[in-house]
């Protein structure tokens, strides 16, 4: 499909040759780890979609598509889960083929050697986001917990998303009851503590949180090393050594790096190691590039110079992030990321975003190749195949998508993709003209990497009452 070949190129704003850089060692290997696990991994992720690159790390770390893994969705909060919960889908479609439910929310269950059974034959445990406290009411000093404990103490891998990623550590942030909005909870405070003397917060970027871990947390614990990461975002962490991957960036608090200028904290990239232990950063993935950041800093100011406004660059290439960087942004209250803030119009990069949301609906049925786009003299799917652009066909697009879903183009796209990949500031008009940042179409181009899948799973928005609200997120 021609505009859709061409947005992967037009999206990625620069690719550089990078020389693969030796595996770091593993602080197993040194000594015994202060921070990560003796043996196995753990894997953190920030909520949203987990992307195929931390499936397929999850699923090696198991011990392969063969091996058992245990799917944990009571942070949810649901009464029950059935065998084939949808919310396990995201590891089947990554390769996994014997994935099991395990959920209860009595306490004497989950103490029974009947229940824990699965977890002595698991390769891995994924925690499924919603509300921490569902996991500490259900599991918290029962034989479920050492049972986790058991999987990573084997070699294996234990993992979560969201409320899934906070259970991870032993301090919890965000387990009130009443809502997320309290970072701190007197009375569930206390994680299952595969990361020791850690604290771990997500959606950080999507949800403006930045703030929040040095306001709070930090003042009050600085024994404890903060981290975050945004939707998509992973950390990979063996012994005390974290590599963080994924679609956007990762933070630590109370490090010993500098922090970044006015900020409280360290931020990290795809492609970054980190050592836990001696909470410092190992290697930049930026390092391996040609592309110096002086270089960059240098091109940069001299072309803010000559215009005088806000310039914003990433370059990335095969999953490292080698430059992220803004120019002329103004410092942001809640610390949010300069390359994040500043939305500017796509202009016509609108045209293959529009062209994407078209196949998207053709793909979920709601939209067919062969009706007419409009008055152009072309279907739908003459023009998704050719390489000429039609004057006002993003506002045809937008208009055919909005009639058959009954809704709003801004809802319909917002929902079907932006949001659930964690795009969250990305603006859409109803004629079809974009608004969007360079961290956000990022998060675009992987996804046009790997559309397989993506396509199965298009929301629909604002359904007629009665009809269930599909979506691509996995994790609250």
């Amino acid at each position: 499909m021609p505009r859709l070949q061409r947005i992967a190129a037009v999206v990625t704003l620069a690719t550089l040759s990078c020389t693969q850089r030796a595996s770091q060692p593993n602080a197993a290997a040194t000594g015994a780890p202060r921070v990560g696990p003796d043996r196995g991994t753990v894997i953190v992720v920030g909520g949203g979609v987990v992307g195929p690159e931390i499936v397929a790390k999850f699923i090696e770390a198991a011990g392969g598509p063969d091996a058992l893994i245990v799917d944990v969705p009571t942070a949810g909060g649901a009464a029950t889960y059935a065998p084939n919960w949808r919310g396990t889908d995201f590891l089947k479609a990554g390769g996994a083929r014997n994935v099991v439910v395990m959920h209860t929310t009595d306490k004497a269950v989950a103490n029974s050697d009947q229940f824990v059974e699965p977890l002595k034959r698991a390769g891995g445990v994924w925690f499924e986001g919603g509300r921490q406290w569902h996991l500490v009411d259900s599991y918290a000093d029962t034989k479920s917990e050492q049972g986790f404990h058991d999987v990573l103490a084997r070699g294996g891998v234990v993992g979560g998303s969201s409320a899934g990623a906070s259970i991870l550590s032993s301090y919890m942030l965000r387990g009130a009851r009443e809502g997320n909005e309290a970072v701190m909870a007197p009375g569930y405070e206390k994680a299952f503590g595969f990361l020791r003397g850690v604290a771990i917060d997500q959606h950080v970027v999507a949800r403006e949180r930045l703030r929040d871990l040095a306001d709070s947390l930090m003042p009050k614990h600085p024994e404890l090393l903060g981290i975050s990461e945004d939707e998509g975002t992973a950390w990979v962490i063996r012994g005390d050594v974290a590599d963080v991957i994924g679609r956007n960036k990762a933070f630590v608090y109370g490090g010993k790096d500098a922090t970044d200028p006015r900020k409280p904290f360290t931020t990290l990239y795809p492609g970054d190691t980190y050592d836990l232990g001696a909470r410092r950063i190992v290697h930049r993935g930026s390092d391996d590039s040609p592309l110096t950041g002086a270089y960059v800093d240098g091109l940069m100011q001299e072309f803010g110079a000559s215009t005088g406004g806000m310039t914003t660059v990433l370059v990335a290439r095969n999953g490292t992030v080698l430059v992220d960087r803004s120019y002329g942004v103004p410092d942001h209250p809640k610390y949010m990321p300069g390359t994040t803030v500043p939305n500017f119009p796509l202009g016509g990069l609108s045209h293959p975003i529009n062209a994407l949301v078209a196949e998207l609906f053709i793909a979920d049925g709601k939209l067919k190749r062969d009706e007419m786009l409009g008055s152009s003299g072309l279907t739908l799917g003459q023009y998704l195949a050719s390489e000429r652009e039609i004057p006002g066909s993003d506002k045809l697009i937008a208009e055919l998508v909005a009639m058959r879903t009954d809704s709003t183009y801004a809802a319909v796209v917002t929902r079907a993709i932006y949001t659930p990949i964690g795009a969250h500031k990305t603006t859409v008009n109803a004629v079809g003209a974009f608004m969007s940042n360079v961290d956000e179409l990022y998060r675009l181009e992987l996804v046009m990497e790997n559309m397989q899948g993506f396509s199965k799973n298009i929301a629909s928005v604002e359904p007629p009452a009665g009809r269930p609200t599909r979506t691509l997120a996995n994790h609250a």
